[in-house]
């Protein structure tokens, strides 16, 4: 959406036609319509004017006064708000980043895989991460949604350099399917729709910190657990705030990060930050050649971080998580979060398919059909 209005903005600005008339962007009285379309022109004064954050959220809300926040896409209650400011921040911090840049990016093949028939998945920090629907044993069709099994995966995955595969769900297929393929695979499950504890969260940042190419990460539908954690490594290494990391994620993969999560990466924003200031550090002294035994000091303290949590709110999800197993999830007999999500992005993608799944799912093994154009797929 963002990519497409950028480029209709841009030709309207540039046509001969128009260069004497004044181009006027507006929407109807609904509210949110109305803050999807602040977030728009917001973010093309950020990235086409150079405007900062601050600046254009100041040109909106001296217009309009206030716009009706954002939340995420559980059933329940909204925990959380984000409003176009965190937007707008995020918009900037992907641009200085690297990771929003429209030179690199192919909108077709950015569409055709977010599609659940073609995959489902979508880069959040395009050559490092990947956030996918999980995988099944067998490539079918099952309440309307299309499941794809791991071997549909390989050609892409080794195409874009995923080395890593992190599994956040139950296990529903058999890991050596992919390391018997050359790739690594990591498990590290925690029930749909809770947050993870402290272990997961430091084994996680472990694997992705020492991981050689691209990391693809899934639980049930891609979006709450995956996002979580990713979000997770974006504030520790990038210094992003929890509002910022939600909302490129969501920028990336709409549906990301749900309920109590939210609140679990807001709690854990302080505490990420500080070990990813520890973790600079150590890496500019290791690369300074400086003591081991300063090393060993900084390494120690960023354990304390992780183990010694304070914060009454998360020392008591951890408790509650730990439990909860595979099996518990599974002897639930009900619909999870996952299989809801999953639905309802699959009723949302109305529009006509890119490539039915019949078409390119004939075994178990077939590879995801690829879009037409150019192949990379860079933000």
């Amino acid at each position: 959406m963002f990519y497409r209005f950028c480029c209709k903005l841009n030709k309207k600005l540039k046509s001969c036609a128009l260069a004497k008339k004044t181009i006027v962007f507006y929407t109807c009285g609904d509210r949110k319509k109305q803050a999807n379309a602040a977030y728009l022109i917001g973010s093309y004064a950020v990235m086409h004017l150079q405007k900062t954050p601050e600046e254009a959220y100041s040109l909106l809300v001296s217009q309009n006064g206030s716009y009706l926040p954002f939340r995420d896409a559980s059933f329940g209650a909204c925990m959380y708000n984000l409003n176009i400011l965190d937007c707008l921040r995020a918009v900037h911090k992907a641009l200085q980043f690297g990771w929003l840049d429209f030179s690199k990016f192919t909108v077709e093949e950015y569409e055709h895989y977010e599609r659940a028939e073609n995959g489902d998945f979508n880069w959040i920090i395009p050559g490092k991460f990947l956030a996918f629907s999980g995988p099944h044993p067998n490539s079918k069709i099952e309440n309307g949604y299309p499941l794809h099994a791991p071997e549909a995966y390989f050609p892409y995955f080794r195409k874009h350099n995923i080395t890593t595969i992190i599994r956040l769900n139950k296990k529903m297929y058999d890991a050596k399917r992919f390391t018997d393929m050359g790739f690594k695979h990591h498990d590290l499950f925690f029930v749909d729709g809770s947050a993870p504890n402290d272990a997961i969260v430091t084994k996680f940042l472990n694997i992705c910190e020492n991981a050689d190419g691209a990391i693809a990460v899934h639980c049930k539908a891609g979006l709450g657990r995956t996002g979580t954690l990713i979000g997770c490594y974006m504030m520790k290494h990038f210094r992003l705030t929890a509002a910022e990391a939600i909302a490129w994620i969501r920028i990336c993969r709409p549906g990301s990060i749900i309920g109590p999560q939210q609140n679990f990466i807001d709690e854990k924003q302080a505490s990420l930050w500080t070990e990813g200031d520890l973790y600079r550090q150590k890496i500019n002294e290791q690369e300074n050649g400086s003591s081991k035994t300063l090393v060993a000091g900084i390494l120690s303290g960023v354990e304390d971080i992780s183990i010694n949590c304070t914060n009454k709110n998360i020392s008591q999800r951890k408790t509650a998580c730990e439990m909860h197993t595979e099996e518990e999830e599974e002897e639930c007999g009900r619909l999870t979060q996952g299989d809801k999500l999953r639905a309802l992005k699959s009723k949302r993608q109305s529009r006509a398919s890119t490539g039915s799944i019949s078409e390119f799912v004939k075994s178990e093994g077939k590879k995801l059909q690829e879009p037409r154009g150019k192949e990379r797929m860079t933000k």
